[in-house]
């Protein structure tokens, strides 16, 4: 497949570099490589980016993106995300297709995670 012209990157503001990173290695086993003292870069992850020092951060309220990933297992998920420190702002609710919760990371950036697992 072609990548010209097709979503290739993305990048995400951040309160607190190292703790943001602390996060997504904790959760979702996310490794980095850093560029100078304010950015940070992953790869591998279905889609490539990093995160900038900024004291913004991005939500649906504000209009922002929201990066959506897949769980096998949502619950479990769920709680890896608390335990690590991040913040549910929506529970876990059912769409045509599924099931979904979003939540907030270290800095304030929001995501969400799906599964097509049934409820138990």
């Amino acid at each position: 497949m072609s990548r010209h012209e097709k979503i290739n990157y993305v990048e995400f503001a951040t309160k607190d570099l190292e703790a943001t990173k602390a996060f997504f290695t904790q959760v979702f086993g996310w490794t980095f490589e850093d560029y100078g003292s304010d950015y940070s870069a992953f790869t591998g992850q279905g889609l490539d980016g990093g995160f900038y020092r900024d004291n913004l951060a991005s939500t649906t309220k504000k209009g922002g993106a929201l990066i959506v990933f897949y769980s096998l297992r949502l619950e479990i998920t769920k709680k890896k995300i608390e335990e690590a420190g991040g913040v549910i702002c929506k529970p876990v609710f059912s769409f045509p297709g599924g099931r979904r919760f979003h939540f907030k990371e270290p800095s304030g950036n929001e995501f969400a995670v799906w599964s097509d697992e049934p409820a138990s």
